[in-house]
């Protein structure tokens, strides 16, 4: 097997070409036979040579090679030695892909392999649980056409796997499941689905919970601040430092009061995915009211607050709702920049879609508390909301709003040089202009 085939092949040419030589001398024939030999010589090869195909097109995955002898015998037995090796090495292969299935098998979370065109290949027994799959009539169908939620629609075609998609099971409602998207191999996916009814139901215990407290929270706030201002109304013949008191009481009323407005639009905000009312919204008039409440709120601050439009441009979406959002980002501007400061408000339209920015020359913010910004009632500086007056819920209001319009919200900043705080809206949420009847 490991001889010098070549060195075989010569001898084997030269003892055939020795024995014609013999015989054609002993016959007088000399070029007739060796011309036999060389002939029956190469006849043997071809029949070697047709065994090996037709045993390569017909032989069973268990079948050895055909016996052989000499050269051919060597080839034979080179070709079922690699055979073995390629059989040892392909059941090692089978049986870790065995266990791996198994073993996902065996997973409480549902694991789903979709080929490069989005069809399914493989899925593990808690798929069909959650997702109502079906082996095997199932294979090779499009997940689109199986999970029919408008918003998995969206999120697997948007191809931004960055965060899951919570929502509900498409064949039981009142099961939440949490889908997660990875690319591997050849734009190939992995889809791992995982069951988040319990964690849902306390998430919506805690919103409950705010926002039936907040409610509640109200009337008895409302009666407090009513008498306050009645007695402030009529303080003549009150003691001085009785009256500071009652200015102070009414001063964190109010704060109070807008905190539990706060609280109250993040509840209604977090109720549905979207707004109930999708209608054309006209963003540059909408900003120039924004930009003239800022320069009453900036007041004798002196700030140079400037909008940049790049014509008209109409967001699909609920209008106070985009209001609140912009005019927190605007006002916290203001808030957050010293005296004398420049807020610069721009919005334009490109082939990304919509986006609206607010840059202003104030404080910064450092760049580990970027990712935190959204978090309700998350501080950079403990003094901050109290300097300001704000509640910490701004930026979490901002950032609902936006997801409800299919936006995402970028921030910049650098310390001592301002911050930048820009909305990016989807290309569908971008509006015709309405015409005017």
């Amino acid at each position: 097997m490991n001889q010098n085939w070549l060195g075989i092949l010569i001898r084997h040419l030269a003892l055939l070409v020795t024995a014609c030589l013999l015989v054609g001398l002993a016959t007088g024939h000399t070029g007739f036979c060796l011309a036999i030999g060389l002939g029956l010589y190469l006849a043997w090869t071809l029949k070697q040579l047709l065994r090996l195909h037709h045993w390569l097109k017909h032989h069973q995955p268990d079948e050895p090679p055909p016996e052989g002898t000499g050269l051919w015998g060597d080839v034979f037995d080179s070709i079922y030695l690699i055979q073995r090796r390629d059989q040892r090495a392909r059941d090692r292969l089978q049986a870790v892909i065995d266990r791996v299935q198994e073993s996902t098998a065996a997973l409480r979370d549902g694991v789903i392999m979709l080929d490069t065109d989005g069809n399914l290949e493989w899925w593990n027994n808690a798929a069909e649980t959650m997702l109502g799959l079906k082996t095997p009539q199932d294979a090779g169908q499009p997940i689109t056409n199986l999970v029919r939620n408008p918003r998995f629609f969206e999120y697997y075609h948007a191809e931004n796997y960055a965060d899951p998609l919570e929502m509900p099971s498409p064949i039981q409602d009142r099961v939440r499941i949490q889908v997660m998207i990875t690319r591997f191999g050849n734009n190939e996916h992995l889809l791992v689905v995982r069951d988040v009814t319990r964690i849902h139901q306390l998430e919506q215990m805690r919103k409950d919970f705010v926002a039936n407290v907040s409610h509640e929270l109200r009337t008895p706030l409302t009666v407090i601040t009513g008498y306050l201002e009645t007695l402030l109304d009529n303080s003549e013949g009150i003691n001085p430092r009785w009256l500071r008191a009652l200015q102070q009481m009414q001063s964190q009323g109010s704060r109070m009061q807008t905190l539990l407005n706060d609280l109250l639009l993040l509840a209604k905000l977090e109720a549905t995915d979207y707004p109930s009312d999708n209608h054309p919204v006209a963003i540059e008039p909408l900003l120039k009211t924004i930009r003239s409440d800022a320069l009453a709120l900036s007041g004798e601050r002196n700030h140079s607050i400037t909008l940049e439009s790049e014509g008209a441009l109409y967001l699909k979406g609920s209008e106070p709702e985009l209001r609140s959002a912009f005019s927190n980002l605007v006002f916290n501007a203001v808030k957050y920049t010293p005296d004398n400061g420049r807020i610069l408000i721009r919005c334009w339209q490109d082939g990304q879609g919509a986006h609206m920015s607010v840059k202003d020359s104030g404080i910064g913010i450092e760049t580990q508390h970027i990712p935190r910004l959204t978090e309700r009632f998350y501080r950079v500086d403990s003094s901050r909301n109290s300097n300001t007056g704000g509640t910490g819920l701004g930026l979490a209001i901002v950032k609902h709003v936006l997801l409800r319009h299919r936006a995402r919200m970028e921030i910049s900043s650098v310390p001592g040089h301002g911050s930048t705080f820009t909305c990016h809206f989807a290309p569908a949420q971008v509006a015709r202009k309405v015409r005017e009847r």
